[in-house]
């Protein structure tokens, strides 16, 4: 019983990192056009000048 005193707070701490780098992809515009991307990849043209 005694581990879980240790086991707690290093998963709410590792929970809460995993949170901040989701809503720091979130604001890194990851997931702006997921059907264009999804569609693009299936196209045979061939894209000389991606988008930044």
């Amino acid at each position: 019983m005694e581990v879980l005193a240790f086991l707690i707070p290093v998963s709410l701490f590792l929970g809460g990192i995993g949170l901040a780098a989701f809503f720091w992809s979130l604001r890194g515009k990851q997931y702006d056009d997921p059907e264009g991307d999804a569609r693009r990849i299936l196209s045979d043209d061939w894209d000389d000048h991606p988008k930044p």
